[in-house]
């Protein structure tokens, strides 16, 4: 049986999660637009389930918007604020997520500057870049407040005070750190932060963008109006429904479970470590589930489909890009020589995971390692 380490990629829907959604795929079916007893009682389960999303992340209902995911709420943010703002620059830090980098390089193309933040070796955004990138009219921020690869949580509310004293409209993609760490919108003091269902025991299809209520953005998805006027579409209301719940199981379990992902991550760059391998951001504040790491001159995706072999379904990169065969983006933001970037491998862990499944893990890791170094040795 094989054991799941790849919980930034997505993470299996809770229990009680699935119990929340049930209904809503069955006689509960009803369209939340509908002015009758069955889309009422849709109507009242997507309030409810947004009271929920929004205690998770201390805003008021009225300031989360439902959409697909991820990808979507990024893109709402940078494409619906530049519609509204003089096309002036547009800075990212050098680990974004492809679904903030890209649409920040569409802004490029039609007459916007991008600029590119750079990162510190342990994976952390240079603070003297950013005031360095802002000295030019800025209107649109982006730093993802945890990466995805590395785990390295950034510094968001600092840079969120730099992008406000120069006026400009501050985001932060939450996706990775949300039910991780806690995640105050008001505390971290951006404009929007999106945030998704999949990553905390929810369901795919679901994901929220949070705004300021004093933003001005232009949809990007045009037609009845739904969700406040910023995303049209019936509202996928089982996927809302479970996007709650698991905001609401999260809030009740984050500080116990956090606690339980940091101990097996301690001991999983212990042994990596005593395996000769390299820990990407090891020394920055990182989420607690994730280790990113590399053996010198072993190809990373080698590495994976061994450890798989084995038993162990880890990752060697972002699951996005994970069929892409050059070095990671993020690494190499970071100053990783190419050669390394290509041997690297993520361990990410969730709720069900053990420390018996962690030495598990090692013991098959330093299998895999010994024999394809072998062969590695008898190849040149």
């Amino acid at each position: 049986m094989h054991v799941y380490f790849d919980h930034n990629a997505t993470t299996a829907p809770d229990e009680r999660v699935l119990e929340a959604m049930l209904p809503f795929l069955k006689g509960e079916y009803g369209n939340a637009s509908s002015r009758h007893e069955f889309g009422t009682r849709a109507r009242k389960a997507v309030s409810r389930a947004r009271e929920q999303v929004a205690r998770l992340v201390n805003v008021q209902g009225s300031q989360v918007v439902f959409v697909s995911g991820g990808t979507e709420a990024n893109n709402l943010f940078i494409k619906g604020a530049a519609a509204y703002l003089k096309s002036t620059q547009v800075v990212v830090s050098g680990v974004e997520h492809p679904c903030v980098a890209k649409p920040a390089q569409d802004l490029a193309r039609q007459g916007w500057k991008l600029r590119k933040i750079a990162v510190r070796p342990n994976g952390l955004v240079d603070l003297a870049d950013v005031d360095a990138a802002l000295t030019d009219p800025t209107g649109l921020v982006s730093v993802m407040l945890a990466n995805n690869e590395t785990g390295v949580i950034q510094p968001v509310a600092e840079i969120a005070a730099k992008a406000r004293a120069k006026r400009a409209w501050m985001h932060t993609d939450a996706v990775q750190a949300l039910g991780k760490i806690p995640v105050d919108f008001e505390a971290l003091g951006v404009h929007a932060m999106t945030i998704s269902a999949h990553k905390i025991y929810g369901p795919k299809g679901a994901g929220a963008l949070v705004v300021d209520k004093r933003l001005e953005l232009k949809p990007i998805i045009h037609g009845g109006g739904h969700e406040m006027g910023l995303r049209s579409g019936t509202e996928n209301v089982p996927a809302i429904v479970g996007f709650g719940s698991a905001c609401e199981l999260a809030a009740e379990r984050m500080d116990k479970i956090s606690r339980k992902l940091q101990e097996l991550r301690e001991r999983t760059d212990q042994g990596v470590s005593a395996l000769g391998a390299v820990i990407f951001g090891q020394g920055a504040p990182r989420i607690p589930n994730t280790t990113y790491f590399a053996a010198p001159n072993i190809d990373g995706e080698t590495l994976v489909i061994e450890l798989d072999k084995a038993g162990f379904a880890v990752a060697s990169g972002a699951a996005c890009s994970s069929t892409s065969t050059e070095p990671s983006a993020t690494l190499l933001a970071m100053g990783v020589a190419p050669e390394l970037a290509r041997g690297a491998v993520r361990v990410s862990f969730g709720v069900h995971n053990t420390a018996a499944q962690v030495e598990d893990f090692l013991q098959a890791l330093s299998a895999v390692l010994k024999r394809l170094r072998r062969l590695t040795a008898i190849a040149v």
